[in-house]
């Protein structure tokens, strides 16, 4: 058996025998749950048929996890890494720190994702002064080289964004102007030709999709929160330019005249759309294109303090993030779990789950949301399922996450690309 204080890094065989495996395409969980590890892959999954060959020479290393449920590593498609976290001052992170202190904070919050269970992510978009330089593509990079712990990163680069759009930090112009200017390398572009070379400059540094506010937000000091920030013929700018380097376009939109815009327009994925109408809806559904969730920032979100005309955005906009998610369930949207970590702590993502089990997607619906849709957006065919031939991105909760969704806040086991990063019985 594994030693209790060990953590195995990938490059062997290796069984995992648990209570049961969860079949997110079947909506149901297989009892026992036993799956076989080469390298960083799976090369076998099984029931009661296979739990007898756990003792045998080809079955490797065991980890036996006893009463846990084996998922699939699961997915978030809305962070931040570089916000957050520990010796964080709020509202004056923009300003106080540098590149360096933001990738040292970063490296905790990734940590802390791993260790939740949540083995890949997408960082959707810096919007602070760094000089140019592709903050999470250098994090992205580490971790795959084993530098760091963390989920496999899809970086987005600078989020685009117009002058005192969504992303724009306007919030200190006021008294101290100058203070945030930010240039078109690190994403404020107006028009089309700044936009073609800002949407350039993030793919020649290594961004692997990106990222753009269509409309404003809660968090945006200056206009309505489901207003249009770009014309059309600047998105479609974007678009192009992404798609035919094979990128997607992410847009962080609410309103509904601005999501549907942004669909006319070609954008692939939206991340919030809380103002969504069923027109906005069914243009999602008819053109195939994605819904990034962020709904339990509705719930948890610390408002309390933010200046009155934040407030009243969220007055206004947290309670149709409500009706607007479950309508987009219903109609077949294509359902992406995201968290727009910071906005909950890094490390309680799957709150995000809770609270879309709690707003009426069925358990099911959501754990698929948080792996085989996620991998569909991100375009890794090999990821979100425990099934031969995929990566062995598998994680341990205790209990049957079918019958009680909570359990995906209580992970005690970590595998990413074949090694261990968390085993609770290893005191680590």
């Amino acid at each position: 058996m594994t030693p209790p204080d060990a953590l195995r890094a990938s490059g062997s065989s290796l069984t995992l025998k648990a209570a049961g495996l969860l079949d997110v395409d079947a909506g149901e969980i297989v009892r026992p749950g036993v799956v076989r590890v080469e390298d960083n892959r799976i090369v076998g999954v099984g029931g009661e048929a296979d739990a007898g060959r756990v003792g045998s020479a080809d079955a490797g290393e065991v980890i036996d996890l006893g009463d846990a449920i084996l998922l699939p590593g699961l997915m978030d498609m809305e962070v931040n890494l570089f916000m957050g976290g520990r010796g964080e001052t709020p509202g004056l992170s923009q300003v106080q720190d540098d590149p360096p202190t933001r990738t040292i904070r970063s490296i905790g919050n990734a940590r802390r994702t791993l260790r939740a269970g949540f083995t890949t992510v997408r960082n959707l978009g810096l919007f602070v002064k760094t000089g140019g330089y592709l903050l999470d593509v250098a994090l992205s990079r580490a971790i795959d080289a084993g530098l760091v712990d963390g989920p496999r990163v899809v970086p987005a680069g600078h989020a685009i964004t117009p002058t005192g759009g969504h992303l724009d930090p306007t919030m200190f112009a006021a008294f101290m102007p100058g203070a945030l200017d930010l240039t078109i390398e690190e994403g404020i572009a107006n028009g089309v030709d700044e936009i073609r070379k800002a949407v350039r400059y993030q793919i020649k540094h290594g961004a692997q999709l990106i990222k753009v506010c269509v409309s404003g937000g809660v968090m945006s000091m200056t206009g309505e929160a489901g207003a249009q920030h770009y014309s059309d013929e600047e998105l479609r700018a974007i678009v192009d330019e992404a798609h035919r380097r094979g990128l997607k376009v992410a847009a962080h939109t609410h309103g509904a005249e601005a999501v549907k815009h942004a669909v006319a327009c070609g954008i692939d994925c939206i991340e919030h759309g809380f103002l969504m109408d069923d027109e906005a809806i069914q243009k999602l559904v008819d053109n195939d294109r994605f819904l990034v969730t962020t709904r339990r920032l509705a719930e948890a979100m610390d408002v309390s303090r933010a200046p009155k005309e934040l407030q009243d955005k969220a007055a206004e906009m947290f309670p149709k993030a409500r009706t607007s998610i479950e309508a987009a369930y219903k109609a077949g949207v294509k359902i992406a779990v995201g968290s727009d970590a910071p906005a909950i702590p890094h490390g309680k993502n799957a709150d995000e789950l809770v609270t879309l089990v709690d707003w009426g997607m069925p358990p099911a619906a959501v754990l698929r949301a948080a792996t085989v849709v996620a991998a569909e957006l991100i375009d890794k065919p090999d990821l979100g399922r425990i099934a031969e031939g995929y990566l062995a991105d598998i994680i341990a909760v205790p209990g049957d996450p079918l019958a009680d969704i909570t359990v995906t806040r209580d992970v005690n086991f970590v595998m990413k690309d074949g090694k261990v990063y968390r085993h609770d019985q290893s005191n680590r």
